[in-house]
C-alpha cells in the first residue's frame, strides 16, 4: 500500500537557533523539540528530567476531595468495599492499583471485572447485584462508568455509592455517584485531560495518600502497573503521562511486582531493559488475553500474585490464553478479507463494516486493526452476543470515528470509546441501517488525503548527521508513545553498498548497509521490514529515498545503531 509522506513544518528559524543555543544541541534536535511544544529551558527541562514533583495536585480533579471522604467514611465505618473495573489492560491495572493500596489498610476489599460475553463492557446489573449479595456499600469503578447512569441508579436505591474514576468521553448527563472522577467532564479544570484509567486511579491514591499523611514514596511501587495501562491504552505519552510512564519504566525495571516479573520472563524479555514497545506488542497482549478469552480475573490474579509461584502459574495461563488469541485472530481476520474481496464497488466505499455473528467477541478489536493495514478506511467490526450485534470500530490518522458513531447514536444501545478506537452494541436489526449511515456519515466527513496511509516526517537528516552525542540526547526523548513518537527523518539519495540481502522467515524483510555520496564508505545499518518487494531495485545500486527512525540494535552484548526503514521511495529512472 503507497503512502503518503508528509513533512512536518518546521519552527521558526530564531527560535529554533535560540533553543540549540540555550540548550547546546544540534538544530534539528531543538526543531523536534518545539514541535513536541518545548519551547523554554525549563520545559526541555521536565522533557528530559522529569520529577516526581511535577505532578499535579489531584485535588485539581473536580469532586476528588469527594471520593478521598467517602472512602474515609467506608474504612472508618468498615464498610465492604468493591473494587470494578473494565476487563482490558487498563481496567484489570487499575483493579490491581486500588485492591492491593486499599488492602494494605482496609481487610474489606473485594474486586470484580465483568465477563466480556455475558455482562459486555462497563458497569453491568450482574455487578450490582454481585456487591448487593456481598453487602457491599461502596464501588469504585475504575476505567468505566462515566455514562452508567442507570446501573448507578440501580445501585443507589439498593443502598450502594459509587466513585467512578473513568477518562472517557462523559454523556449529557453525568451518573449520580458520590464522586465523578473523569479530567474530561465539562465542569473539570484539571489541567491535563489524557490520563489513563489507572491514572485517575492513581490520581485517587494520591490525594488519599496526602489527606491520610501516607508518604509519597509508598506509592511507587504502583506506578509499574501505571505505565502498563498507559503504554496499552496508547494515551498521550505527554505531560503528567510522560512522568508516570518514566518513573513507571523505571519501577518495572528495578523492582517490578511478581506478575509482571513472570509475564516478562515469560515474554522472552528477562534481562532486557524494558521499553514502552514492549508493553505495548508483548507484555499487554498478553494480560489483554485473559479478557478476551475467558475471564479478566485471571489478568487481575496475576498482577494481585504475592509470590513467584502463583504468579508464574497465572503467567502461563494468560499465555496459553494469547496463543489462542493469535490462532482465532488469525482465522477471523482472513474471513473478513474474503468477505471484502466478494463485495461489490468495494473502493468506491469510505468505510468498513462487516458483521458475522460466528466472529469470536474476544478479538473483533484486534481484527479491525488488522484490516486496516489491508483496506485503510475507519472500520467496525461486529458479531453477535447476548441477541445484541456488538463489536469495535478503528481509525485512520485523523478521522474521528467517535464522532462518527455518535451520529449514529439513535441506532445503538450504547457506545463509548475515543477519536480512534471505540466499542459499540446495536440490535441485529439495525445492522444495515448502521452501515449504510455510518457509511454516509464517513463520505461526508472524512478526507480524501485521510483514506491514504501517510507518514509524518519530523525532519531531514542526512546519514552524515547521525552521530554517537547526537543519538546520545534522541534516546532521551524516550519514552516514546503517542504526541511524541520516535521522530521520523527523511534522507534523500542513499543506496546499498552491496551488502544488502532479503532476511527473514518468509524472506519479507531487507537488511541492508546504506550509504550516501557524502560518506560513500562508510555503511548504517538498516532493516527494512514487510519491503523485500524492492529489493531487485536496491540491488542495483541505484539510489532511493527513505523515511526512518534511529534505533539501538544490541546484539551478543554489543550495541550498535540501526535505521529502521519505515517506507522507500524509489527514484523514477527517465
Amino acid at each position: 500500500m503507497e503512502k503518503r509522506w508528509v513533512l512536518k513544518q518546521k519552527g521558526r528559524k530564531d527560535d529554533v537557533e535560540n533553543l540549540a543555543q540555550e540548550l547546546n544541541i544540534e538544530p534539528v534536535l531543538a526543531n523536534l523539540l518545539l514541535q513536541r511544544g518545548v519551547k523554554t529551558f525549563e520545559d526541555a527541562r521536565r522533557f528530559f528530567r522529569p520529577e516526581l514533583s511535577d505532578l499535579y495536585d489531584p485535588f485539581l480533579m473536580k469532586d476528588m476531595d469527594l471520593a478521598v471522604e467517602r472512602i474515609e467514611k467506608a474504612v472508618k465505618n468498615n464498610e465492604n468495599i468493591l473494587i470494578y473495573g473494565d476487563y482490558d489492560v487498563d481496567g484489570t491495572t487499575s483493579v490491581a492499583l486500588m485492591y492491593s493500596f486499599l488492602k494494605k489498610f482496609h481487610p474489606n476489599i473485594d474486586f470484580y471485572v465483568p465477563d466480556r460475553y455475558s455482562e459486555g463492557y462497563g458497569i453491568s446489573i450482574q455487578g450490582i447485584n454481585y456487591a448487593i449479595e456481598k453487602n457491599v456499600k461502596l464501588i469504585i469503578a475504575l476505567d468505566c462508568g462515566i455514562k452508567a447512569n442507570e446501573k448507578v441508579a440501580y445501585a443507589k436505591e439498593n443502598g450502594i455509592d459509587f466513585i467512578i474514576c473513568d477518562h472517557h468521553y462523559p454523556g449529557s448527563e453525568l451518573p449520580d455517584a458520590v464522586a465523578v472522577l473523569d479530567a474530561k467532564r465539562p465542569d473539570c479544570n484539571y489541567p491535563f485531560k489524557e490520563l489513563s484509567g489507572c491514572g485517575v486511579g492513581f490520581k485517587l491514591i494520591q490525594a488519599y495518600s496526602i489527606t491520610n499523611n501516607i508518604p509519597f514514596g509508598e506509592l511507587i511501587e504502583y506506578l509499574d502497573l501505571v505505565v502498563v495501562s498507559i503504554a496499552s491504552d496508547i494515551v498521550p505519552i505527554v505531560d503528567e503521562n510522560r512522568i508516570l510512564a518514566h518513573f513507571g519504566l523505571i519501577q518495572i525495571n528495578k523492582a517490578p511486582r511478581e506478575g509482571l516479573k513472570s509475564i516478562i520472563q515469560i515474554s522472552g524479555l528477562s534481562g532486557k531493559k524494558i521499553a514502552v514497545e514492549d508493553i505495548v506488542f508483548k507484555l499487554g497482549p498478553r494480560i489483554n488475553a485473559a479478557g478476551r478469552m475467558e475471564s479478566a480475573h485471571k489478568a487481575v490474579e496475576l498482577l494481585l500474585a504475592a509470590n513467584a509461584a502463583n504468579a508464574k502459574t497465572s503467567a502461563n495461563s494468560v499465555d496459553d490464553f494469547n496463543d489462542a488469541r493469535k490462532n482465532i485472530d488469525r482465522s477471523i481476520t482472513q474471513d473478513a478479507l474474503r468477505m471484502l474481496f466478494d463485495k461489490s464497488k468495494l473502493e468506491e466505499k469510505k468505510s468498513t463494516v462487516l458483521y458475522n455473528s460466528k466472529w469470536h467477541k474476544g478479538v473483533v478489536g484486534i481484527v479491525a486493526s488488522r484490516l486496516i493495514e489491508t483496506y485503510y478506511r475507519p472500520t467496525v467490526i461486529l458479531t453477535a452476543s447476548n441477541g445484541m450485534a456488538t463489536g469495535s470500530a478503528r481509525s485512520v490518522m485523523g478521522y474521528d470515528i467517535y464522532q462518527a458513531i455518535e451520529k449514529c447514536a439513535d441506532l445503538l444501545e450504547n457506545f463509548g470509546g475515543h477519536m480512534y478506537a471505540a466499542g459499540l452494541t446495536m440490535k441485529i436489526d439495525n445492522v444495515s441501517k448502521f452501515i449504510d449511515r455510518f457509511e454516509r456519515i464517513v463520505s461526508e466527513t472524512i478526507l480524501d488525503e485521510q483514506l491514504v496511509p501517510q507518514i509524518e516526517i519530523d525532519a531531514e537528516l542526512k546519514l552524515s548527521e547521525i552521530t554517537p552525542k547526537f543519538f546520545r540526547i534522541l534516546k532521551q526523548f524516550q519514552p516514546f508513545g503517542p504526541e511524541n513518537m520516535a521522530p521520523v527523518f527523511l534522507a534523500e539519495n542513499v543506496s546499498d553498498n552491496g551488502e544488502g540481502r532479503i532476511v527473514g522467515p518468509s524472506k519479507e524483510h531487507l537488511k541492508l548497509a546504506l550509504i550516501h555520496e557524502e560518506e560513500p564508505f562508510k555503511g548504517f545499518p538498516a532493516i527494512a521490514f514487510q519491503q523485500a518487494n524492492n529489493f531487485d531495485y536496491i540491488r542495483s545500486g541505484d539510489s532511493f529515498d527513505i523515511c526512518y527512525t534511529i534505533d539501538e540494535n544490541n546484539f551478543r552484548d554489543k550495541s550498535t545503531i540501526q535505521l529502521n526503514i519505515k517506507d522507500i521511495k524509489i527514484n523514477k529512472r527517465d
